[in-house]
């Protein structure tokens, strides 16, 4: 397989999610890539300098006419899901697995200019039962059939990904197998249970659970993408905790009111308590998942954040949220609007803002600890506050890194 040594012009899908949106933002600040185009059938929820947005869906003939006339040489899906209570089954299933299709045949063929594909999977592989391993390598077989229709799937999407592989040779196909993600942009249902000021738990089980921080979880698809490393990969950060020691670290109770025996009846119940909890979230509750994560490390990828460290960045967020959610306004995407900041002679570099800022009530710690949730613009804004009133050097130097690591 020849592959690609460097991609350059990248293709990403959902780039109104969190995974495409945030991923293109960090490309975009890599001189080398030439073109970043996002393609989505909703709106980028993200402020992005310079990838391209088209609204198309993984229609095949429309796909393969963008693929062809921006010379794409990278695809990168983010469309995956891996949460149950996100959409209906019939369009999760669309999504995951007739979306991958198309999108595939798309970049199929001897006259198609992709050379790599990255494809972002999930661990819900692996699934979650009694007799597991400790830690799932890359080759692990699944002995049991999938319990849940995610689980089911993300199995059907990775084999139309390996049958694209063993068709096309000339391509680099890379799949990534995400644990859990924490991160303060992500909405997901293992979150949505770590964020209830009392969570639940199965009785008699105390299982263990790892996670990959947010910025990791981008970091990693940066990394596959500026290299050629075909193949499956966990990504997943150091170490496991016990789910009793992840409710500890957030500061809560841990309640075991769920019973030991019947999934559907304890999501039923739960259900009943205004918590909709998916099935594969129920089966970790009971046996818990970790992953060997030392095939991606190897490739010279270090992660920022261990699991323990995760779960503390997430305790910080969740005390935070309040003042995150009344931040100011939110960025809406509005094509002519997005053109004319872009491409006009007319717009110039805004001025540093006078007067209060949020963060004014906020002692310097508190405002440390926020600093590292905060999206760029929103780091650079405050930034310029800070210089300019010099009121706080403490803060300034800690945007000051925190910008820093996000350019490396």
């Amino acid at each position: 397989m020849a592959g690609l040594e460097r991609s350059r012009r990248i293709l990403i899908t959902g780039l109104s999610s969190n995974w495409g949106g945030l991923l293109a933002r960090v490309l975009e600040v890599d001189s080398e890539i030439e073109a970043i185009v996002g393609i989505d059938t909703q709106d980028p929820v993200h402020e992005l300098q310079r990838s391209e947005f088209v609204r198309v869906d993984t229609d095949q003939a429309l796909l393969r006419r963008v693929l062809h006339a921006a010379a794409i040489d990278t695809v990168i899906d983010t469309r995956l899901v891996t949460d149950s209570l996100t959409l209906s089954r019939a369009e999760a299933h669309e999504r995951n697995v007739t979306g991958t299709r198309n999108l595939l045949v798309a970049c199929s063929g001897p006259t198609s200019p992709v050379r790599k594909l990255v494809f972002k999977s999930s661990a819900h592989y692996y699934g979650s039962e009694q007799n597991d391993p400790s830690f799932f390598t890359e080759d692990e077989v699944r002995q049991r059939p999938p319990r849940t229709d995610v689980e089911r799937d993300i199995l059907a999407a990775e084999r139309v990904v390996a049958d694209f592989a063993a068709a096309n040779r000339a391509t680099a196909v890379t799949v990534l197998r995400f644990a859990d993600v924490v991160g303060g942009g992500l909405r997901a249902a293992h979150l949505a249970l770590l964020g209830l000021p009392v969570v639940p738990a199965v009785l008699g089980f105390d299982p263990r659970f790892q996670f990959i921080h947010e910025d990791d979880a981008i970091g990693v698809l940066a990394h596959v993408t500026a290299q050629t490393l075909p193949g499956i990969y966990n990504a997943a950060a150091d170490g496991v905790l016990a789910l009793s020691e992840i409710v500890s670290l957030l500061g809560k109770p841990l309640l075991p009111l769920l019973p030991p025996w019947g999934s559907e009846f304890a999501a039923a119940q739960l259900r009943r308590l205004g918590l909709p909890i998916p099935l594969e979230v129920l089966s970790q509750l009971r046996y818990g998942r970790g992953l060997d994560n030392r095939h991606l490390k190897a490739t010279g990828y270090t992660y920022a954040y261990t699991t323990r460290e995760a779960v503390l960045k997430l305790r910080a967020q969740q005390r935070l949220r309040p003042l995150l959610r009344s931040g100011g306004e939110t960025y809406r995407y509005e094509r002519e609007v997005e053109e004319f900041l872009r491409w006009s002679p007319n717009v110039r570099a805004p001025a540093p803002a006078d007067g209060n800022r949020a963060g004014d009530d906020l002692d310097e710690e508190e405002l440390i600890e926020l600093i590292s949730s905060l999206e760029p613009r929103a780091l650079r804004e405050l930034r310029e506050y800070e210089a300019a009133t010099q009121a706080r050097p403490n803060v300034l130097a800690a945007i000051d890194r925190r910008l820093g690591s996000r350019s490396r």
